[in-house]
């Protein structure tokens, strides 16, 4: 994209590089136009990829199972000691 704002290479050039057509070129040209309009304006927010996506869950559910068995811990010592009284 850059090489076709700088004016280094046709669009059509660049689409047949990347086997990509210049429909897709331009809305990708689009969208990262306007993510960049958004960062000068100081929005910091942006769409996680598919893979960070995955990671969080992956991370959710061990946090999940992590909170579970020092739950159940705590029950076990809690019990354990009330029997002492």
């Amino acid at each position: 994209m850059v090489e076709a704002l700088r004016g280094e290479n046709s669009v059509a050039e660049i689409c047949r590089r990347y086997a990509i057509t210049q429909a897709l070129f331009y809305k990708w040209n689009k969208e990262f136009m306007e993510a960049g309009k958004k960062r000068l304006n100081g929005d910091t927010t942006r769409e996680a990829t598919s893979d960070e996506v995955s990671e969080l869950r992956k991370e959710n559910q061990r946090l999940k199972e992590m909170a579970a068995d020092l739950m159940l811990r705590y029950d076990i010592v809690k019990k354990s000691l009330s029997m002492l009284d």
